[in-house]
């Protein structure tokens, strides 16, 4: 047994088994080294310890199996990613207690743990599919973002009245990859985190790939078949996009050079119309944000 002198404290190598310092209480500050900062104290408010399962209901008596992310909402609700059960979860506070619900997937585990009910589908409630959802975040809206690890997918679970709605909003199932690019064109390798902005803007943790991934909300173009491109030689259509978003509308002869025509910001859906009213002379038209 060796002993070893630091400031007011002797640590005690006892080998492999960890070490002991004396005196064992730690004072709240060593002297010229600054606070430790607050401790947290800790409570279990849903699950069971040790004890593996799918059962929604409230505290102690719901179960999980492998919980891998959580995001809280504006609102305190908080959404776990149970990662084996292969399902999205909502914890709400009632009263003093913790209400479990499942939004969206189909859980449950055989014997060897292994989850009964994976896949990739998009769908309402239990007909959505999940494999091995790693991560979750939700935005000011209340959707729900989940990096769906082993569909290679990142996942929007969305609230439509009573129902959640799960959509694939980048990646394509079952496939990995490191491509970028826009919705299915996009690839991923096992992603495990995701994040947000104020913007809605999402980050990924490419877990396989070693990246740090970014997805913005794209531009799309609103307008019905009637109304969009030229009437009476004026070019115009409908645009909608995340709010506060710049846009650009620049016009080209010969898809290289770009002249800028209109500059605007999104607040819902914007009305372009091309300022050159009756004239032909830039047949092409490209939006963009700086």
């Amino acid at each position: 047994m060796k002993k070893h002198k630091i400031k007011n404290q002797t640590i005690i190598n006892i080998g492999a088994g960890g070490v002991v310092l004396w005196p064992a209480v730690l004072p709240l500050a060593v002297k010229g080294q600054g606070k430790f900062t607050t401790p947290y104290s800790f409570t279990t408010i849903a699950g069971k310890a040790i004890v593996e399962g799918s059962g929604d209901g409230m505290g102690s008596a719901t179960r999980f199996a492998i919980p891998s992310g959580a995001a809280v909402d504006s609102a305190g609700n908080v959404y776990v990613a149970d990662d084996r059960n292969c399902t999205i979860r909502k914890l709400t506070l009632v009263g003093t207690n913790w209400v479990v619900t499942t939004l969206v997937g189909l859980g449950g585990v055989d014997a060897s743990g292994i989850p009964l009910h994976t896949g990739s589908a998009d769908g309402t409630n239990s007909t959505a599919r999940f494999s091995y959802p790693d991560g979750v975040a939700v935005d000011s809206a209340g959707n729900v973002y989940v990096a769906d690890q082993v569909s290679q997918t990142i996942r929007k679970v969305t609230p439509v009245g009573t129902n959640w709605v799960v959509t694939t909003l980048a990646g394509r199932a079952d496939t990995s990859g490191s491509a970028d690019g826009t919705g299915s064109a996009a690839r991923f390798n096992l992603p495990t985190g995701v994040a947000l902005d104020s913007e809605d803007n999402v980050y990924v943790a490419d877990w396989n790939n070693n990246t740090i991934r970014k997805g913005s909300p794209a531009l799309v173009i609103t307008s019905p078949a009637a109304t969009f491109g030229s009437n009476g030689r004026q070019f115009g259509f409908d645009l909608a996009g995340p709010a506060g978003k710049v846009v650009v509308v620049e016009a080209s002869t010969d898809l290289v050079s770009w002249l800028p025509l209109w500059t605007n910001t999104l607040t819902d859906a914007l009305h372009f119309t091309n300022p050159e009213s009756g004239v032909d002379s830039h047949p092409f038209c490209r939006i963009r944000t700086p």
